[in-house]
């Protein structure tokens, strides 16, 4: 984040009120369009850092786009990148949908990429996290007809998630936000809709295509941008994109969301030191309430998202069992 700092009041108030850079490369033959997303939250620099790689190697032929279309946008949150904070007003992949009358700085951003996706048919949307841990994937659902995310790519989605080059690969996101949301109102937060676990992948994906997203690794770590410009070239050669070799599929954990522990009140903990994708038996201690009430998972899966500094409403860990899905 060294080229952010001392910027002048001109840039500054480019990077807060100017355009999404976006930059595209058009193959010469018929193929998907895909786009490549990177700090949606700011404070995740390997997004930016891997994919202007690409686009470096994209110029000189390295990679040579052969077919279809890639768009590359390395910030896709200007305001919260310039700060080197998760967040600019909110949480840009939260409620991620058009807004008439936008309210914030998210909103105005998300109109301009909820447009950007419709125009393409695949995502990786690359990310990072905080606390240590191994590199993962999310995906999205079966296909179903339902009405919290009907879909219907879903063996094109798991064959993209299977080649990123991960081990662990985790769905059930916003059927889980339903429950963690259905608590919340529980202890008197106030109803809101589903569509506030709406990110970029539930957008493209009710917008007729597909998309993962890429967790890389620790925020500033160098092995990170790897994981994620990895990811990219993976990409590109599974979708036809560029004459690479087949991405080598690697062996997959694949865990299944099922459950969300929230803080209901300040003093409500993690205990231990978890980490996405780590198993639990039924009756680890997982967590504790302020009151001293030990929570322990109900039955043997693994830990997803543990928040060490959890605030009232947010989610303590997901927890999740062994998928019967294969990709």
């Amino acid at each position: 984040m060294s080229e952010n700092l001392g910027l002048d009041e001109t840039r500054r108030d480019a990077a807060l009120h100017g355009p999404i850079e976006s930059i595209r490369f058009s193959g010469l033959g018929a193929g998907p369009a895909l786009i490549v997303l990177g700090a949606v939250h700011g404070n995740e620099i390997c997004g930016p850092n891997a994919i202007r790689r690409a686009i470096a190697a994209c110029r000189s032929g390295e990679l040579l786009i052969r077919r279809g279309d890639v768009t590359f946008v390395p910030v896709a949150n200007p305001k919260a990148y310039l700060q080197n904070t998760r967040e600019g007003d909110r949480n840009l992949n939260r409620d991620l949908r058009e807004k008439p009358y936008p309210a914030d700085y998210e909103d105005r951003i998300g109109n301009r990429l909820c447009s950007l996706l419709r125009q393409h048919d695949v995502l990786l949307d690359i990310h990072s996290f905080k606390s240590p841990g191994v590199p993962f994937t999310f995906f999205g659902p079966e296909n179903n007809r339902g009405e919290l995310e009907a879909f219907r790519h879903a063996d094109a989605e798991g064959a993209l998630a299977a080649c990123l080059g991960t081990t662990i690969a985790i769905h059930g996101w916003l059927e889980n936000y339903a429950r963690l949301l259905a608590v919340r109102e529980r202890i008197g937060f106030p109803c809101t809709s589903i569509a506030e676990g709406w990110g970029t992948t539930e957008y493209i994906r009710f917008s007729g295509g597909y998309g993962v997203t890429l967790e890389c690794g620790l925020h500033d770590d160098p092995v990170s941008a790897e994981v994620g410009y990895s990811a990219i070239v993976n990409t590109l050669a599974h979708l036809g994109l560029t004459d690479g070799p087949a991405p080598a599929l690697r062996p997959q954990t694949v865990i299944h969301m099922v459950d969300v522990i929230v803080c209901e009140q300040a003093g409500d903990r993690l205990e231990g030191r978890w980490k996405t994708g780590d198993a639990v038996a039924a009756g680890d201690l997982v967590a504790r309430r302020a009151n001293g009430e030990a929570v322990r998972a109900a039955r043997p899966g693994f830990i997803i998202f543990p928040n060490a500094n959890p605030k009232p409403g947010e989610g303590i860990c997901h927890l999740g069992v062994a998928s019967d899905r294969r990709i």
